[in-house]
């Protein structure tokens, strides 16, 4: 059958048969998304989009969306329903400033021969600094202080570390560490996550952005990705809680406005 007798028997538009798009196949644009998201794998086009943005790209977050699905880079990740509800705990006052509250735990992980280590996390709970990614194969408690030393000599000390009930945290050392600098350390109830929410935010994308993406050799090759990812979360991974700003561009501003002030 002709293309003539087969669109007139469809009732389909033979213009519309022969119709090639127009639009811009973007080859440069592709291979820019696809390069930013073999590099950052748990990212998704919105994140994406901004960094897009910072590198001069003039395109809206529809387009990007767009091409996103038809490269077929987006990564879809089963969560596990909520069997309760919980709530923050009532009482707790919110961070208003830099160095006010820190958060601090553990994640631990494992090198290629199925050696365990461990990572003492610290966040500043307003500016959502990564303030260390200590990795050791083992904590004492003496090592999380002088590890709090480090970041006080270069910081300040905060006025209270909230964490949970670890043996390293609720010991003497950490207690006579906190009574000597007249810091509040500020525990968890058992069993409840979310009192301790912004490091266990931040420990779920330390996880999903650079444990479970690398394969670590050794404790040297360990420190050196782990530190290089913090390095990147601080100064390149925008946020989306403080209006896609990396933490550290945030902590500027707000040195900027205090000096101001």
């Amino acid at each position: 059958m002709s293309e003539r007798r087969a669109c007139q028997a469809s009732g389909f538009g033979r213009a519309s048969h022969r119709y090639k798009s127009r639009r811009d196949p973007a080859p440069a644009l592709r291979m820019r998304l696809k390069d930013l998201a073999a590099s950052r794998v748990r990212y998704g086009y919105r994140r994406l989009h901004i960094l897009l943005q910072r590198e001069g790209w003039v395109i809206n977050h529809k387009r990007v969306y767009r091409l996103y699905s038809e490269e077929g880079l987006s990564i879809r990740t089963r969560s596990p329903k909520r069997r309760r509800s919980s709530r923050y705990r009532v009482g707790r006052a919110t961070a208003e400033h830099a160095n006010e509250v820190w958060s601090m735990d553990f994640v631990s992980d494992r090198l290629f021969d199925d050696r365990p280590f461990r990572i003492l996390t610290i966040l500043d709970c307003h500016t959502r600094e990564a303030l260390a990614t200590c990795a050791r194969t083992n904590f004492r408690a003496y090592q999380v202080a002088e590890e709090l030393d480090r970041l006080v000599a270069l910081r300040g000390k905060p006025a209270s570390i909230r964490v949970d009930n670890g043996p390293e945290f609720a010991g003497r050392m950490l207690d006579q560490w906190a009574y000597l600098n007249k810091v509040e350390l500020d525990f968890s109830r058992p069993g409840k996550l979310d009192d301790n929410a912004f490091i266990e935010a931040f420990n779920a994308r330390l996880r999903s952005e650079c444990l479970n993406a690398s394969w670590f050799l050794s404790m040297a090759d360990a420190r050196s990705r782990i530190e290089a990812w913090r390095e990147d979360y601080n100064h390149h991974r925008p946020h989306t809680s403080l209006g896609n700003l990396t933490p550290a561009k945030f902590a500027d501003q707000l040195g900027k406005v205090r000096e101001f002030s």
